[in-house]
């Protein structure tokens, strides 16, 4: 925040009626000077209590505290003060978890003039010596702790920013919990600012109070024993719950590979079962997304478990029978049918929904399920493979080879 030429007030963007400006725990005297002459000239300033009580009484911009629920408000709230200078003040860097975001895709980009101050990330890797490019940012501000799940990976280190002072005792039960309960854990409240203090321990130990704005740092160590849940695609069968009905590890590694996991796309997940189709699908990367529909109530509730447990808590679970409640769904980029084979209608359905460049995958194990496959490969191409898996068990004294029912897999893109 040092080395700014401009000191006198800056000159409004033709067209762009939000400026939003990024305050540090140092406040005003942190600003930079373009910062701080926007706000100075600023007739509306929006923030939250906290930074709006961090400008100085001389700056005579009406105040207007962030309502809530601030997402539904912030149209009218906009709307309301059109054709005013309007500053919206928020924690560091704005487009970081921030209301930068919220307001760029709201007004667009050309409507929004951001200038960021350090954020608490950049801060965080300053204290503690860490590359700011090897270290994974998770947010949890507004959302569920199981999003920590994936990223905890052996070696790994992680920067969670969450909503209030009881996000660091969440990751450290998380952690422990997967049985990574000796990484250290390093907490840091008000960076950058008069009151900064860090707090140190481990995860299975942890029982400190932590401040209201901290960054809650980890350094993942898996104990003794500990199997890493990799983001790969064949996750252990054994980290599902599940009655039986259940895509196995070799098959679903296979499987996903022909789905072709693409990030920020769809997957419909027919005849889920467990969900792990679905879930590791969305494991691939952040902003995959999945559906799994499922006709049997129980299986519907066990895969929203399953789906919180291994990191993915947004996989939407939909109830009933397909193809009936397809249409209900958004278009998807990528189809798998993992059961149903037979009912009139779902290959159809599915074929019908994708898009050009969609990918639709289907598993078979019963002749009569492989005879819809063989017809549907006759018509549209693609690829059908065979894959047989022998696992090794113990006969009498001895090992033998015991073989699974092998599993026929069509693959087809659609063009």
């Amino acid at each position: 925040m040092t080395g700014e030429a401009v000191s006198a007030p800056a000159a409004p963007v033709p067209g762009v009626p939000v400026v939003v400006v990024g305050i540090g725990a140092d406040g005003w005297d942190g600003l930079a000077p373009t910062s701080r002459a926007e706000v100075e000239r600023a007739e509306v300033l929006l923030g939250s209590a906290r930074q709006l009580g961090l400008v100085p009484p001389e700056v005579t911009a009406e105040r207007v505290p962030w309502p809530s629920p601030l997402t539904e408000a912030l149209p009218g709230l906009v709307e309301e003060h059109a054709g005013r200078a309007v500053v919206a003040l928020a924690s560091g860097d704005p487009m970081l978890s921030g209301i930068g975001t919220t307001l760029t895709r709201l007004l667009g980009a050309d409507r929004v003039r951001v200038l960021p101050a350090p954020s608490s990330v950049s801060l965080a890797c300053a204290r503690l010596g860490w590359a700011v490019e090897d270290t994974c940012v998770v947010s949890l501000v507004g959302r569920p702790i199981e999003l920590l799940h994936p990223h905890v990976q052996p070696g790994a280190r992680l920067l969670v920013l969450g909503s209030d002072g009881g996000t660091p005792a969440q990751v450290a039960a998380l952690l422990s919990g997967r049985g990574y309960g000796q990484s250290p854990v390093t907490v840091l409240g008000g960076l950058g600012g008069p009151d900064e203090e860090v707090r140190t321990g481990t995860a299975a130990t942890w029982a400190q109070p932590a401040p209201a704005l901290v960054v809650t740092a980890v350094e993942c160590r898996a104990d003794r024993g500990t199997v890493p849940l990799p983001t790969t695609p064949g996750l252990p069968d054994g980290a599902y719950e599940s009655d039986g009905q259940l895509t196995r590890s070799e098959v679903r590694a296979i499987t996903l590979a022909r789905l072709a996991a693409v990030p920020g796309q769809l997957l419909w997940d027919v005849g889920a079962g467990a969900g792990s189709i679905g879930i590791e699908w969305m494991r691939a990367s952040p902003t995959c997304r999945a559906v799994a529909v499922e006709a049997s109530a129980e299986r519907a509730g066990r895969i929203a478990r399953n789906a919180a447990r291994l990191g993915v808590p947004y996989l939407r679970v939909v109830h009933g029978h397909a193809p009936e409640v397809l249409s209900r769904l958004g278009a998807p980029d990528a189809v798998f049918i993992g059961g149903g084979l037979t009912t009139p209608l779902l290959v159809e359905s599915c074929w019908d929904a994708l898009p050009a460049g969609g990918r639709l995958v289907a598993n078979a194990v019963t002749v009569e399920s492989e005879g819809v496959l063989a017809r549907w490969h006759a018509r549209v191409g693609g690829e059908l493979v065979r894959v047989g898996v022998q696992r090794a068990e113990p006969v009498g004294s001895f090992t033998g080879w015991r073989p699974a029912m092998p599993v026929t897999i069509w693959s087809v893109t659609r063009w």
